[in-house]
């Protein structure tokens, strides 16, 4: 968990007012150019006066001098990106940095060139030229204050855009070479992106308002011309009359906030009826026109770029906002205010998501039918039947794909929905099953659900593409119990059989009772390791042993505020019946007053996100392997565990004093059978049915896979946009869309694509073989011929880690970067007395 200001993204110019590269729809890969026109000379000084024995001179020149270094000081501690730097580091900087001046006109970096220098501008003005197919445009203005470049500083990529001097341009520079070389790259402070949703279920909804043909017309053309819900979800005109359905009016009196940017009660989304409203987001200490930024009628879009202090837009009749609110909890991004009396819709998000999943309810309803024709599954009730249903996993197949081989031993049971298959014995054909529309479904390798016995015939795809619903024994047990044992059950009880099924989420297993329990109060505090909104993670040594842990400390306050109770209780669980070298374990769990408490493994290497950025690790296919294949072992063990872990990013990756990969933070995981609807995760890391809000199972894990191979070897998510919504937007489009840079291409690319497939069922390890296929793509073989991957090797611990941070002690915390201002002050929490947290604690006082 890191804290600080903004994280380094690079791009082709990421400017104090907004991210130019990113405005023109590239996502940001930043790097070097150089200016080799430019006059050089120490930064905030003059040249030296000779020596003329006056005092008076000497003194006057002295006071100018330490004006002019104070100047600098000021002048780059306001720079957005300097301020991850340590205050204390800022004279260094200051001293090292050049100036560069350049003629207007002059192109001071060029767009895919290499470089290695960074710039802050003093005086002057510039443009950003982005050339996409040919066609150069004018993304964005730079002023003094503005920056770009600062991907040289720590990665050599080509850079992502033109910057041309509009008129004579000062500016500071500093190369990457100085900069590594002062070590400023290691005291960097880099913010780990902020995981959204989960939290409160419970929300609010008012009965709906009868509607005129009218007011119906104008609710439904807002649905359709918000371009971010057109991005990310399916509105045809069935869902949208639904929608229109559930909302209910309400009245707005002048000068009323409708929403207020930061709240975290962000429930609902709005349509303007009548009247309007003005768009207002907080300053952060620079003004910014928002010119060229495509806004339509959503706030979303509308702060696409740098917060401002002024009013950003107006809405008025039709205009919508809000909408993030109908995909997920979060706190608003802007304050929407009322400029007289006016009047809109409303729609919740719990109808709205609803609404949505409709089509998932027809679909189960269909795949019990196709149950009803199963002869081994009569025995079950028709709860039980709807319970196996929600379970069953799409599988896609292509033909000649074989799907069950005689002799080998099955656990998995099909139902052919689409396309023909043939089942062959001893090499024979012995019958073709061809999936009806509409009737009776084909089945096989219903005996799996029973026992382990061998296959007895090859069941091979024949049509070009196939599809079928599978449900694995372990899956049909955890939810039923064994079917041998509710067979007998029905053989040998009259009248109406009790439902088994199991809701109790699979409960943990309990800690070790043989190992000495560690007492809170055993604990001393050595220092602070990360914080979050809510949470902090601190550094404790056992005052007897003089073992270290990661104790993780939430604040009750807001977990109650934010509805998240279930989700800190899953998490304890997961963490409990995990058993994984390459998963944080915990040691105890303490509740307080006020806090709730995980103690766990310290890694002290440091996140994975600050170290690709400080030590320049972007690009190493190296690295990245080992780093993947650290996750990919995680993921393993988490999904035979029946685990979604669903926020993986370089943040949630720890590195141990030894250099092996942690996965870390298990506040999104969540125990899965079947699909999950809840939509959460990181932004930048999010699926296609995530965002669709169409359920998902563990095949969205592999799609951040994806995701972080992408980021581990081009430095930045494929996906990546200055706001979500575009994001998303980008996401529902395809991985198709985007280029893939040179340091992601061969087989690299091959793996990520085949990771990033929009259909769940045709990711990698979806596909028959599971991760096995990881294990041995071409991005895992050698290319020099010599010895694959020793994944035994890397799942013992005797691998050597391709980097080993420096950690110089037990109680050393220097590769974290948490500070004692940036720790977030806890809620006050009242006990409700209804005792969601009564099994919090392990049975340590």
């Amino acid at each position: 968990m890191g804290c600080g200001a903004s994280s380094v993204a690079g791009g082709g110019a990421k400017v104090a007012n907004g991210e130019a590269a990113q405005q023109a729809g590239k996502a940001p890969t930043e790097s070097p150019a150089s200016a080799s026109s430019g006059t050089k000379g120490e930064a905030g000084s003059k040249p030296a006066i000779k020596e003329t024995g006056d005092k008076d001179k000497l003194k006057k020149q002295a006071r100018e001098d330490n004006k002019s270094y104070t100047q600098t000081l000021a002048f780059l501690a306001n720079v957005q990106l300097l301020k991850r730097l340590p205050k204390d580091q800022h004279p260094q900087l200051a001293a090292a940095m050049d100036r560069a001046e350049f003629p207007a006109g002059h192109v001071v970096i060029k767009q895919g060139d290499p470089g290695a220098e960074f710039f802050v501008i003093k005086s002057g003005e510039a443009r950003v030229e982005v050339t996409t197919g040919g066609t150069t445009n004018t993304v964005a203005k730079l002023k003094a204050g503005d920056y770009f470049g600062e991907g040289a500083l720590l990665r050599d990529e080509p850079r992502a855009a033109t910057i041309v001097a509009e008129s004579p341009l000062n500016t500071f520079k500093i190369t990457r070479d100085k900069f590594q070389s002062l070590g400023l790259n290691d005291k960097l402070q880099f913010a780990a992106r902020k995981a959204v949703g989960g939290g409160r279920n419970r929300v609010i909804a008012k009965p709906p308002t009868e509607k005129t043909p009218e007011e119906r017309a104008l609710f439904a053309e807002a649905l359709r011309n918000n371009e971010n819900l057109q991005a990310t979800v399916t509105l045809d005109d069935d869902r949208i009359q639904r929608i229109c359905d559930a909302a209910w009016k309400e009245e707005v009196e002048e000068g009323k906030e409708l929403i207020t940017e930061g709240d975290l009660v962000a429930d609902y989304f709005y349509v303007v009826q009548e009247g309007s409203f003005e768009v207002i987001v907080s300053d952060d200490g620079d003004e910014d026109d928002a010119e060229g930024v495509q806004h339509g009628n959503s706030v979303e879009a509308l702060t696409a770029s740098k917060p401002l202090s002024k009013p950003v837009a107006e809405l008025t009749k039709g205009g919508s906002f809000g909408e993030l609110a109908l995909l997920y909890l979060v706190p608003r991004a802007a304050t929407v205010k009322a400029k007289e009396k006016s009047s809109v819709w409303v729609i919740d998000r719990t109808n709205f998501k609803s609404i949505l999943m409709k089509v998932s309810d027809k679909k189960i309803a269909e795949y019990v039918r196709h149950l009803d024709h199963v002869t081994i599954l009569e025995s079950l009730l028709q709860e039980e039947k709807k319970a196996l249903a929600q379970a069953l996993v799409e599988m896609h197949f292509t033909k000649s794909e074989i799907i069950v081989k005689q002799g080998e031993a099955g656990n998995t049971f099909y139902i052919l929905y689409d396309g023909e298959v043939i089942v062959t014995k001893d090499d024979v054909e012995q019958v073709r099953l061809t999936a009806t529309t509409g009737g009776k479904a084909q089945f096989f390798g219903e005996r799996a659900l029973l026992n382990n016995e061998a296959r007895a015939a090859t069941v091979t795809v024949s049509s070009e593409t196939a599809k079928a619903l599978a449900l694995d024994r372990d899956s049909f047990n955890m939810l039923l119990g064994p079917l041998e044992d509710i067979i007998k059950q029905n053989q040998t009880r009259t009248g109406n059989r009790t439902s088994q099924i199991n809701k109790t989420n699979m409960k943990a297993a309990a800690l070790d009772t043989e190992r000495k329990r560690i007492r809170r109060k055993d604990l001393a505090r050595i220092g602070l390791l990360g914080c979050g909104g809510f949470a902090t993670v601190e550094l404790m040594e056992h005052r007897v042993t003089k073992e270290t842990y990661a104790m993780k400390c939430l604040s009750k306050g807001y977990i109650v505020q934010t509805g998240m109770q279930d989700s800190v209780m899953n998490e304890r669980n997961i963490l409990l019946m995990t058993n994984s070298p390459f998963i944080i374990k915990l040691f105890e769990a303490y509740s307080g007053s006020q806090t709730l408490y995980f103690l766990m493994e310290a890694a002290l290497g440091g996140e994975l996100y600050a170290t690709y950025n400080r030590k320049g690790l972007h690009g190493s296919e190296k690295h990245a392997k080992y780093y993947i294949a650290g996750v990919v072992l995680a993921f393993e063990h988490l999904h035979e565990r029946h685990v979604i872990y669903r926020d993986l990013k370089p943040e949630n990756l720890l590195l141990t004093e030894h250099g092996h990969l942690k996965v870390t933070d298990m506040g999104l995981a969540k125990f899965v059978i079947g699909k999950t609807y809840t939509t959460c995760g990181t932004p930048d890391y999010f699926a296609p049915e995530v965002i669709a809000s169409i359920g998902h199972t563990n095949a969205v894990d592999w799609w951040t896979l994806g995701i972080l191979l992408y980021e581990l070897l081009s430095g930045a998510p494929p996906f990546e946009s200055p706001n979500p919504m575009q994001v998303y937007s980008k996401v529902m489009k395809g991985i198709s869309r985007i280029q893939f840079p040179k340091k992601c291409q061969g087989s690299a690319e091959v793996l990520i694509k085949s990771l990033l497939k929009k259909e769940p069922s045709e990711r990698l390890p979806m596909r028959p073989g599971g991760v096995r296929n990881v294990k041995e793509s071409e991005f895992y073989k050698d290319s020099r011929n010599k010895s694959d991957f020793d994944w035994g090797a890397h799942l013992n611990g005797t691998m050597a880690a391709p980097y080993v941070p420096v950690v110089k002690s037990k109680t050393d915390i220097a590769n974290f970067c948490a500070r004692k201002e940036d720790m977030p002050k806890f809620l006050e929490y009242t006990d409700d007395g209804s005792g969601w947290d009564q099994d919090f604690a392990t049975d340590a006082p």
